[in-house]
């Protein structure tokens, strides 16, 4: 049975690891730099112009400073309150292990490309499978599937491609073995409805995660 209500599924803005070209993962804080910023400023416009000021939104949010940060400059221009949003560490980006942090170009270096053509980040030896990101996504997702009305979650790239895999019912991956909605860049937004996504605002950013 689908869920009551609208979800929109948000990337935050481009942080200071994606202008470095350096691997997020769950790193817990990587500032957003003007260009996330900006990109924060574009989805709160757009939402604004979807569902006007003060909608009935609950706000939800990975506990990275980067979603965060997102959250209150979207939470501004819907004139809702960012103090109350709910944060689930089950909405955080894929673990990278011992790659988190560093330069793409050295890990390349070393081991081959780390991102494939569908711009997923290959996992770290020892990292966060996709079948583990299913699992836990999918626990926010059974334990909050009664919350009625509209909501707005702000994540990340990787992690919010497994939750709209599974939202939408997407195939499973033939190589990552979860089911895996398509990118967006980031500042984007999908909104899906009765298990059927649609983008009602596509982001300036580039980065795979």
């Amino acid at each position: 049975m689908a869920r009551r209500g609208r979800d929109f599924i948000a990337r935050h803005g481009e942080t200071v690891f994606n202008a470095a070209r350096r691997l997020q993962g769950d790193h817990p804080h990587t500032p957003l730099t003007r260009a996330g910023f900006a990109q924060a400023d574009a989805i709160g416009r757009a939402l604004r112009d979807l569902l006007g000021e003060r909608p009935a939104l609950t706000l939800w949010s990975s506990p990275s400073g980067r979603a965060l940060q997102t959250l209150a400059i979207v939470a501004e221009h819907l004139r809702l309150d960012w103090h109350g949003a709910r944060v689930d560490a089950r909405l955080a980006e894929i673990g990278m292990g011992a790659w988190g942090g560093r330069f793409y170009a050295d890990v390349i270096d070393e081991v081959g490309p780390v991102v494939t053509g569908e711009g997923l980040l290959v996992p770290a030896p020892d990292g966060e499978g996709y079948d583990a990101i299913a699992a836990r996504v999918g626990g926010w997702l059974a334990d909050t599937d009664d919350d009625p009305g509209d909501r707005l979650v702000i994540g990340h790239g990787i992690s919010s491609r497994v939750l709209r895999g599974l939202m939408t019912g997407a195939d499973v991956h033939p190589v990552f073995a979860a089911p895996i909605a398509p990118g967006l860049p980031q500042g984007s937004v999908a909104m899906i409805a009765d298990g059927r996504e649609q983008v009602p605002h596509r982001g300036t950013g580039h980065a795979p995660a």
